[in-house]
């Protein structure tokens, strides 16, 4: 089976490295030095890896026969493929490949049916499922555990816990509303209490409460 593992960026110096957004959880494995990937569009491979480096947090790439940066940058935008085993797992268990997750139906924890996965988007810094539902249009999840707190390949299953508006727009509406109202009224109750109610708010900021906000949305899915 083949599997997408990196699409290659722009050129970088004139050497002929390229930059490489990394689409595989296993770099080391899949993009490592002596590796002969497929390409596509196909006319542009196959590339073997001659070496790799990491620069400024991101992958650098050097393909055999790639000397300049006009070589390189030929390669902008060229899909690099791996042929993986189809009964070959990831290490860690929280990991999956794209082909695992296609096809799995996706159901809310309550049971409600919301659809299938059809496709995989990776983006910089987050996968998203590509949900494809009953009506025919989609639904893009986040992939992490807040959102997907299970995924059952046994039962061919994706289970999601999604926050309010991610599925139904409405309901992100009346949820802005009561956002709104709760705002309006933490402001009347402060000006009612006058300074000192704002001193006791700059405390608990201070102490607890800027802290735990800060630290909840670090956990929630941006």
């Amino acid at each position: 089976m083949q599997l997408v593992v990196a699409r290659i960026g722009r050129a970088h110096g004139i050497k002929g490295e390229v930059t490489v957004e990394v689409r595989t959880d296993e770099p080391e494995l899949r993009l490592g030095p002596g590796a002969v990937l497929a390409t596509e569009p196909a006319s542009a491979g196959p590339l073997t890896i001659e070496s790799g480096r990491v620069h400024s947090g991101r992958l650098l790439l050097r393909f055999e026969g790639v000397r300049d940066r006009t070589a390189a940058e030929a390669l902008r935008n060229i899909l690099l493929i791996a042929e993986v085993d189809p009964e070959e797992l990831p290490e860690d268990p929280e990991e999956f490949y794209d082909h695992q997750l296609i096809d799995l139906d996706v159901v809310t924890m309550d049971g409600t049916e919301v659809g299938r996965i059809s496709e995989i988007s990776h983006l910089p810094y987050q996968d998203l499922l590509v949900v494809k539902r009953p009506d025919g249009s989609e639904a893009m999840i986040p992939f992490v555990s807040e959102v997907v707190p299970e995924i059952d390949l046994e039962a061919q299953r994706a289970v999601i816990d999604p926050p309010p508006g991610l599925l139904d727009e409405a309901e992100a509406e009346i949820a802005g509303s009561r956002k709104d109202e709760i705002a309006g009224s933490r402001k009347d109750e402060t000006a009612g209490n006058g300074k000192g109610a704002v001193a006791d708010s700059g405390e608990t900021a201070g102490d607890d409460g800027k802290g735990d906000t800060a630290g909840r949305r670090e956990d929630e899915p941006s």
